[in-house]
């Protein structure tokens, strides 16, 4: 569903943040892209639904190219979600902030109800419709993030460090929640524990291109290959 093709993207500095990258996402899958901070990762994330465009190469999403003409088609199939929710989180209420891309797909009042009640019950949130999102905890506002992009029912779901900041306990929340989750999902991430726990492949990102691409039981089993990253063996 997701096939990215030699991207190049450089910002507008002329730093190279990404160089000829490849990848490929099937239906359902689930992949850790993990790697060094610098490596390009949130970078690439924020193609894969067009918030940042190539610098050459390509991204389609169901076999379209990213572009002005498939935009509004590509955000309601890719959904992404920040590292702080925060950036996420502007209404008065959690209803509020869940029902924004529903309203905005043109869904009538009965079916956008539908979504925010079935998004805040995937991410466990249902009868917290009427909070307000800043008197939440962190765990709980990732949450609701969540629930705002499942809520347009995307094929593909993309986290950039989704446990970044949580204590234990809504860290095994979030962890429970993604290994329910049926989309596919591409996560930036740096906790080894939860790639071993949720994502049978690993693609490593290093100085903006993929070093690593395969089965996340092999990386994870290899100290070489990790020290080799910076990363960490869970």
């Amino acid at each position: 569903m997701l096939d990215i093709r030699d991207l190049c993207y450089r910002y507008p500095d002329g730093t190279e943040a990404l160089r000829a990258v490849s990848l490929a996402v099937a239906p359902g899958e689930k992949i850790a892209l993990v790697g060094p901070n610098g490596a390009g990762k949130s970078t690439l994330l924020l193609h894969l639904n067009g918030v940042l465009r190539a610098s050459s190469g390509v991204v389609r999403v169901d076999g379209a190219p990213v572009d002005d003409t498939t935009i509004r088609r590509v955000r309601a199939r890719v959904g992404m979600v920040f590292q702080d929710p925060d950036d996420q989180l502007f209404s008065p209420t959690v209803f509020d902030d869940v029902a924004f891309g529903p309203i905005h797909m043109g869904l009538d009042e009965a079916e956008v109800r539908r979504r925010v009640a079935r998004a805040l019950e995937q991410v466990g949130m249902a009868g917290f419709e009427a909070r307000l999102p800043h008197r939440l905890s962190l765990g709980q506002r990732k949450r609701v993030a969540v629930a705002t992009v499942l809520s347009m029912e995307p094929a593909l779901l993309a986290l950039d460090e989704p446990s970044a900041g949580l204590d234990p306990r809504a860290r095994r929340g979030l962890i429970a929640l993604l290994q329910t989750l049926p989309q596919a999902l591409v996560v930036s991430t740096h906790d080894m524990r939860m790639v071993a726990e949720v994502f049978p492949r690993t693609v490593v990102l290093a100085a903006g291109a993929i070093a690593y691409d395969g089965p996340s039981a092999h990386i994870l089993a290899d100290g070489e290959l990790l020290e080799r990253y910076g990363l960490e063996r869970p």
